[in-house]
């Protein structure tokens, strides 16, 4: 099993931090900086064994037959993780195309 980003998808994580930082949601950057971290690597350990839900047509604007899993990072916060499955030389791969936020896309879901 395996866990890829898209480029776009890791950019986001790169800007995630300044974004929360700025935004008052953290007041350190060291803070906001451990939350996008973990954030990240528990998609990357864990969306293999999440569950998973066909994505609304809305979201064919990032890919085609995908699927989505809730992340909750805390009482205010889910993040929704689009991303495709792929079969190639018997290993099982998941491709993240898109990520966000329940306070940015929860009136799509």
């Amino acid at each position: 099993m395996s866990v890829l980003f898209l480029p776009e998808v890791r950019a986001y994580f790169n800007e995630l931090t300044d974004i929360l930082f700025e935004k008052e949601y953290f007041g350190f950057p060291d803070s906001a900086e451990k939350y996008v971290e973990e954030l990240f690597l528990d998609i990357k350990n864990t969306l293999s064994i999440c569950p998973k839900r066909r994505a609304p047509e809305y979201f064919t604007r990032y890919g085609r037959n995908m699927y989505y899993s809730v992340f909750k990072k805390n009482n205010h916060t889910q993040w929704y993780v689009f991303f495709n499955i792929y079969e190639k030389n018997g290993i099982r791969i998941y491709l993240v195309r898109y990520i966000s936020n329940n306070h940015v896309i929860a009136h799509l879901i």
